[in-house]
């Protein structure tokens, strides 16, 4: 349902009072000194599953190493994927690699200026090539994110499961007709976002100096906590990793993930996935090549556990560090290999593994 007829909701007034309010409230964050629409395209990724102070540094630390997108371009994928490490969802820098090869090779270093032209790189969604065509090219195009859905739900009453397609329709109408009362486009949407994001909060939005309050379906009906309305999300999965760390020396093994799984292009240890937590190494049903290799090393520490929760997966770790000999040292499990501690951190890792080694090994 949408309250919007009931209550008067004006359209006209919700816009000027937002951009009022960015004017006083907005943070200094340096994407928003820059019309670079590189610049703007790797801010937006970055912080499309992070936080603004932990993708700040990230995003630094990018523009540092990477100035150009033709740096980009010429990345080495490896060292890319190491500089992403703590980010996760690892996808989003290959397609940011992939992406940027494109530009530079197929479209000679011209960054698409357009939502249509945008929407056709690798990568770069509704959100994204909205928000890059309206902050670096100044098109009247709505940025739709999850901190827009919250308030437009509650100013004006929408009740739709922002999940369904037929929501996503109603959000994108509306948040288009609201775009064109806007004196400028981008800061429009940077007002929104950044009300979604510091004052029209999930959890205890601040109502009483909501610029707005008067207009706002939810406050004057009690409904700031049950909109906007979302389905629930899937339970979490628990999987059981099972390493094996072999050691040599101050060489330790580990092998790149390739499989189409979490992690994929990291590197970790010699990994038994089981269906249940284990805590003893006699207890893992290891293929009998590996065993073998296992019962001529030595157990050189306690086992000790880790855990780490992604969106729909908890992964609960053991590590088993063996010492092995020199004579069975040339005889790793398919897809190990040895490295010394310099040549580690240099690995891209996921951040359960990079921990566990800090801390182990550090």
């Amino acid at each position: 349902m949408n309250w919007q007829s009931d209550l008067n909701v004006s359209e006209t007034v919700f816009v000027p009072s937002l951009e009022r309010w960015y004017e006083y409230h907005k943070r200094d964050l340096p994407w928003r000194h820059t019309r670079n629409p590189y610049y703007i395209w790797l801010s937006e990724v970055i912080l499309q599953q992070t936080r603004v102070a932990q993708g700040k540094p990230y995003y630094e630390r990018f523009i540092a190493a990477y100035p150009t997108i033709n740096d980009l371009a010429h990345a080495d994928e490896r060292e890319l994927l190491r500089l992403w490490q703590g980010l996760g969802y690892y996808s989003r820098a290959r397609n940011l690699h992939q992406t940027a090869r494109h530009i530079t090779e197929q479209l000679n270093g011209k960054f698409p200026e357009t939502y249509h032209e945008l929407l056709k790189m690798k990568g770069i969604g509704v959100y994204t090539a909205a928000a890059i065509a309206s902050f670096a090219f100044g098109e009247r195009v709505s940025v739709v994110d999850g901190n827009v859905y919250r308030v437009l739900a509650r100013v004006f009453g929408i009740d739709e499961d922002i999940t369904t397609t037929s929501a996503k329709k109603t959000f994108a109408a509306l948040a288009a007709r609201l775009i064109q009362q806007a004196n400028d486009p981008a800061t429009y949407n940077q007002a929104i976002m950044e009300f979604g994001a510091i004052q029209c909060t999930p959890v205890a939005p601040d109502c009483l100096l909501c610029p707005v309050q008067q207009q706002c379906v939810a406050y004057l009906t009690g409904q700031q906590n049950r909109l906007p309305v979302k389905a629930k999300k899937a339970p979490v999965r628990n999987r059981y990793f099972q390493y094996l760390i072999f050691k040599n020396g101050d060489k330790i093994a580990m092998r790149e993930r390739t499989d189409r799984d979490i992690w994929q292009n990291l590197y970790d240890f010699y990994l038994l996935e089981t269906d249940e937590p284990k805590s003893m190494l006699r207890d893992l049903l290891l293929p009998d090549s590996v065993n073998e290799i296992v019962q001529q090393g030595v157990l050189s520490t306690m086992p000790t556990g880790a855990m780490q929760l992604l969106s729909h997966q908890r992964i609960q770790a053991m590590f088993y560090v063996i010492d092995l000999p020199d004579k069975v040292a040339g005889h790793l499990p398919t897809g190990l290999k040895w490295y010394s501690q310099a040549m580690i951190g240099d690995l891209p890792k996921p951040v359960l593994i990079a921990n566990y080694l800090e801390k182990s090994f550090g």
